[in-house]
């Protein structure tokens, strides 16, 4: 006999398996950043995680979904993109000189 609760994380599941397919989409990008460090199935219950949030405070609030887009991680802490970047071609063997430009 399966809990209750069961049918709740399958649905999510397979409606975060779904949202991740669009590529432009704020799930998609959360997506791709979790998997190297914890796997994809530690990843897309993140992503379900959220949207189970997102239409929490949807239901209560009373308010539309609002996608961040797929740039909203990187806007965050563009330092710590650059460096994370960075060190990515670093490890690939490249040596970039470093030019900053105001955002």
């Amino acid at each position: 006999m399966r809990k209750s609760g069961t049918w709740i994380k399958t649905t999510l599941v397979t409606a975060a398996w779904a949202a991740v397919r669009v590529k432009t989409s704020y799930l998609h990008a959360q997506f791709l950043r979790i998997p190297a460090r914890r796997g994809a199935k530690k990843a897309i219950l993140a992503v379900a995680a959220s949207m189970l949030t997102a239409a929490f405070h949807m239901l209560r609030d009373g308010v539309e979904y609002a996608d961040l887009g797929a740039d909203y991680l990187d806007r965050q802490d563009r330092s710590k993109t650059i460096r994370r970047l960075l060190k990515r071609l670093q490890d690939l063997g490249c040596d970039v000189p470093i030019e900053l430009h105001a955002a």
